[in-house]
């Protein structure tokens, strides 16, 4: 059995898993009915089942436990929920482009790629073993690029970009650094001591995007969206401190504990007039100045 047909054995036992828990026969019906979809020899015996749970535990994190109550196997979720959901996601993005070669007339995928990611297995090294790197690093905003040493303590995802979040030794500073202008990464030898107080999910915790809150406090949010607009925002939420004040044929009305940096001003004006900002006054001001700017270029 090809190497292939391993991984989307894999594949197809924690798809079926992600939905319902299954028992032993329903899990080799499925992956035989793949077999004849794929065009692939994904049968196995109960035995190979068992050591492919096991190698799917070690491989993905991802731990599948047969209840003898209810005689069924199902994904154990143990507080790492939002790790496991994003490999999940992964597996089933994986799926979709490797069947995508029989059905290329039928998927359009975005031609925008992120860029850096090659180097984030090398940066997780640094982070897990608390080791300085090296690398050139180019702003937009300036002509030329720079040298730099920083000490990794976390990488963070923003609008399909990729950071890492360092202490830059030039200046002792806390900084974000996009993976796609990051180049000539190396990793060094020199230990550094990692911080017995740093949090990324407590750093960024009243943050939208990349802009850390350089100590800055939230504010009260609350913004009006018409209610078509108001759908997508309750699908897919601004943020997770976002709660519905109000949501009727009119309006959907949100509150938000945030510090206001340029990502979050970006993300409101690229809603247009589909949304109103109520408070706070600085807010609606600095959108007041945006929106003037734009207009003067017409």
């Amino acid at each position: 059995m090809s190497k292939k047909e391993t991984i989307l054995r894999y594949h197809t036992i924690i798809s079926k898993l992600q939905r319902f828990p299954a028992t032993t026969e329903e899990i080799l019906n499925k992956l035989s009915e793949e077999s004849e979809i794929q065009s692939y020899n994904l049968n196995i015996s109960t035995r190979t089942l068992l050591r492919d749970i096991d190698d799917i535990r070690s491989i993905y994190n991802i731990d599948i436990q047969y209840n003898h109550s209810v005689g069924a196997y199902s994904i154990e979720y143990d507080g790492r929920t939002e790790m496991q959901e994003r490999v999940i996601e992964a597996l089933n993005t994986f799926n979709a482009l490797n069947f995508s070669d029989k059905l290329s007339n039928n998927i359009h995928f975005e031609k925008r790629k992120p860029k850096g990611t090659e180097n984030l297995h090398g940066l997780l090294h640094a982070i897990k073993n608390k080791v300085q790197i090296r690398f050139i690093h180019q702003k937009y905003w300036d002509d030329e690029s720079t040298n730099r040493i920083v000490e990794p303590y976390a990488l963070k995802e923003f609008k399909n970009r990729w950071y890492i979040l360092a202490n830059d030794q030039k200046d002792n500073k806390m900084k974000s650094f996009a993976l796609d202008r990051l180049t000539s990464l190396e990793i060094t030898k020199h230990h550094f001591q990692f911080p017995k107080n740093f949090n990324v999910n407590e750093h960024y915790k009243y943050c939208f995007g990349i802009i850390s809150p350089n100590k800055l406090k939230p504010q009260e949010i609350i913004l009006s969206f018409d209610t078509l607009k108001g759908k997508y925002i309750k699908s897919l939420p601004l943020h997770e401190s976002q709660q519905i004040i109000k949501d009727d044929d009119k309006e959907l009305k949100i509150r938000l504990n945030l510090v206001v940096t340029l990502d979050f001003i970006m993300e409101i004006l690229s809603h247009g007039s589909s949304v109103k900002v109520i408070k706070p006054n600085s807010l609606i001001n600095e959108l007041k100045t945006a929106y003037a700017n734009s207009l003067a270029q017409y």
